[in-house]
This record gives structure tokens, sequence and C-alpha cells, in this order.
């Protein structure tokens, strides 16, 4: 961000030296015969000792500094905070310190007006960034701005967090993002002009798995740009023809993200992992087809384990879903207590497309009984599959092996993200930010 940290600066004394290379004991000593040294800045950009010790992960210096109440959000010249350097340098523990001595992550450097959560972001760190996201919740931000207008905060050229992610080709951080509220439409325009979204910015970078995962949250492929382009054409102008196949307007929908049903938004870790992995396995044959014909080999999916050994698929005394009769039963539907596997649980929550207009859209009801879905839960068998898998090899008790054949089109799965079983599913979903009207975000 325009200073060089680590090396090349010549240091009127040994202070910033010491920090630098963690000299703990020569650093406490100096700060004991002159106090005032802590006053002094390094550099042209003016770092102070907290910033290096932060930005080189000098924890236990760190940890000094602010024990003699060194303030935690001092400037440097480009108003960049400690925290902004510790996440911009993937010094996660530096982080966590900074921001349980209160450092305040809604502050704005003056170079392209960006937050920490812009630079966690920005870099890839996934880790400052889920950190920087539990601390707004509980931080002055939530009572001023409020936790939705913070993760989708833009910096001077109207991007959000969300497209600097999908611009640098972070899909991890663009799935955190869009877990936490991030807006997967929003443009960099504002007052009434079109911007780019991040599905322009991943398309320019030519990012599928990034591209992958804002489709699957709804994500509008016919968004116009502020030069009138769509993603697909994006994509074609920086010739990433894989990225170009998933975004080709005419093409079939992908399968979206049920994220406005309550119940999907309040489900257990365990039942959101099986319901995603069906919703990758379900795009995955919708993206086989559409790439058959554009590039020799498919890249690898952003979960590898997807299909990657037959014997994942071979179950012992457990039932299949009675609707596809082809997948184990592993969502229970609740309170009805009827099961279902992931995919058709996703298929079922996906059916009807969702309602701009409505912001509590209903739920779907239950394929057995007709009752209203209150919570999707784990299966108890489910939970017991991993526990017998071990004392099944024994010969004495035959095994019921079953392959799985979802990528051959089971019979509920079959053009699932056309028009399958439960009717066309996708939809377009759209969101903006009220801002300067930029479509260009530079390079920190």
């Amino acid at each position: 961000m325009g200073q060089k940290l680590s090396c090349g600066v010549h240091h009127e004394n040994g202070l910033f030296s010491a920090v630098e290379d963690g000299e703990f004991e020569l650093v406490e000593a100096m700060i004991e015969e002159d106090p005032s040294v802590l006053e002094q800045t390094s550099g042209h950009g003016r770092l102070s000792a907290l910033h290096l010790a932060a930005a080189n992960g000098r924890i236990e210096i760190l940890s000094m500094l602010l024990d003699r109440s060194v303030n935690p959000d001092i400037l440097n010249r480009y108003k960049q905070t400690p925290l902004m350097l510790a996440v911009m340098h993937g010094k996660i523990s530096c982080a966590e310190i900074l921001i349980r001595a209160g450092a305040n992550v809604l502050m704005f450097d003056s170079l392209r007006r960006r937050t920490c959560l812009h630079y966690a972001a920005y870099y890839g760190h996934s880790d400052c960034l889920k950190a920087i996201l539990l601390a707004a919740h509980s931080s002055p931000v939530a009572d001023s701005w409020g936790f939705a207008r913070f993760v989708n905060i833009r910096d001077r050229n109207g991007a959000t967090p969300l497209h600097l992610a999908a611009r640098q080709r972070r899909p991890e951080c663009v799935h955190i993002l869009l877990d936490n509220g991030a807006l997967v439409c929003a443009s960099t325009g504002g007052y009434g002009y079109p911007g780019s979204t991040p599905l322009h910015f991943a398309a320019r970078c030519g990012s599928l798995d990034c591209v992958r995962i804002l489709l699957a949250w709804g994500a509008d492929r016919f968004l116009l740009d502020s030069s009138g382009r769509i993603p697909y054409t994006v994509a074609l102008k920086h010739k990433h023809r894989a990225c170009a196949a998933l975004l080709n307007p005419s093409s079939a929908e992908p399968l979206v993200w049920p994220s406005p049903l309550k119940f999907i938004s309040e489900l257990c870790p365990e039942a959101k992992a099986l319901l995603e992995k069906a919703l990758l396995e379900a795009n995955r044959e919708r993206e086989k087809t559409l790439l058959k014909q554009t590039i020799d080999t498919f890249p690898s999916p952003l979960h590898s384990e997807i299909g990657d050994d037959d014997n994942a698929s071979e179950v012992t005394d457990v039932e299949l879903c009675c609707i596809c009769f082809d997948q184990v039963c592993t969502i229970e539907v609740r309170p009805c207590g009827h099961q279902m596997c992931a995919h058709c649980s996703l298929a079922l929550c996906c059916h009807k497309k969702p309602d701009p207009n409505s912001p509590f859209p209903s739920a779907p009801l239950c394929p057995f009984c007709r009752s209203m879905i209150i919570q999707l839960v784990v299966a108890e068998n489910n939970l017991s599959i991993g526990a017998e898998a071990e004392p099944e090899s024994s010969p004495a008790k035959p095994r019921r092996s079953r392959k799985s054949n979802f990528s051959e089109g089971s019979s509920s799965f079959k053009g699932l993200s056309a028009m399958g079983s439960f009717g066309k599913i996708g939809g377009r979903s759209s969101g903006k930010i009220a801002a300067e009207c930029n479509e260009e975000v530079d390079k920190p």
C-alpha cells in the first residue's frame, strides 16, 4: 500500500530495527531508558513502533506496547492503523490482540478509503476476515452503523469487500462474505448509474471458483456495468472461455442457495455443510454440460472431495431417499420427522423462485405430509454411518453396496439446473449500494 515495511528503510535509531527483528529485551530496555521514543516514526510512511510490530507479527512486543497505553488506532502517513497492516500481512494473532485492545474496525485509510475488512478480503486472509466480522457483531459498529452496512461498506471507488475478494480470486473470502450478508449484486455505481458487480470482477480476472459461488448465491448474469457490458461479455473480452460458458445468458440458470428462507439461516453447521455440498454437486452437472465443448479438462471444484472416491458412496443398512431412491437420507424435516437426502431437500427449498418484494418468503411444505417445514437437521442415521463404517468389513454381516449415480443423472436431479422434477430452479437477484460512480478499483 505504498510503503515498504521490513527492509530498505534507514532508521534514525535502533528502536525500529529491534521491533522488526523481534528483539523484545532490547526494545523494552530502550523504552525504559527513554519513553519518548514511542512517539517517533520511521521512514516516509511515518510508521510507529506499533505499526511495525503488527506488520511483522511481533506478538510479545505488540502486547508490551499496548500495555504501555499506546493508542491501538495510531495512524501512519496514509491513515492506516496497526490493525490494517496486521490484516494486510495475515498476522491473525496480532490482529486479534489489537481487536481485544479496542482497535476500531471502522477506520478508513486516506489512499482509497478502505477499512480493515477491505484489506482482509483483498489479500485473501480468511482467518483475519472472520475475526473482523466477529468483532463487528459486538463492537460499537453494530450499534452505530449496523452489521449489514459494515459488511457492504464501499471504498472510494465504490467497491465493497466482496468486489475486492472476487477481483483477487479469493473464493473462500467470497463465501465468508456472502454467508455474512454481503450483497451479491452490489454495484460500484451510484446515484442511479450502473456499475460493476462482483460477478463482473470475477469474470474479468477469470476466477471460475468465484464465478461458481457468486452464481450459486443468486448473482444476476444480466446486470450491465458502466460500459453496458454483462459479465459474459467481460469474460469473453479477457479470453476466459470457461467463465464465459457459465455466464452465457442463453445457458440454463444454476441452482441458487435459498438464503431468503428463515430456517436456512438457522441451519446447524452440519446440515448446512450437507446442503452446500448438494448445491455444488447439482451445479457441477450443469457445468459439465456447459464446459464439455469449451475446455478439455474440467477444473477442480472448490471442494475437491466431491465424487473423488467411489467407496464414499457405499453404505450399509441405511435408508435411501424415498424421492430419488438414489441418495442416502441425511436431512430430517422438523417438526414432522420425515427424512430426505440433501439433494432433494435443497431442490425442495429452491423450487419456488424467491420474490424480491417479499423479504420473508413462505416456507416450503414437506412432500410427504404437506406440513410446513420449520427446521432442517441432520438425520440421526447419518450420524451413525461413520461409526459403523469400521466394523462393517466383517464377513459375518453382508454389506449392501450402492454406488451413487448422481453424475449420470438421477431420477430427481436429471436436468436440475433447467427443468427438473421440481420445476425450473434459479433466479435473478439484485442489490445495489448507493455511492460514487466509478467502475475501476485500483490495486492498493
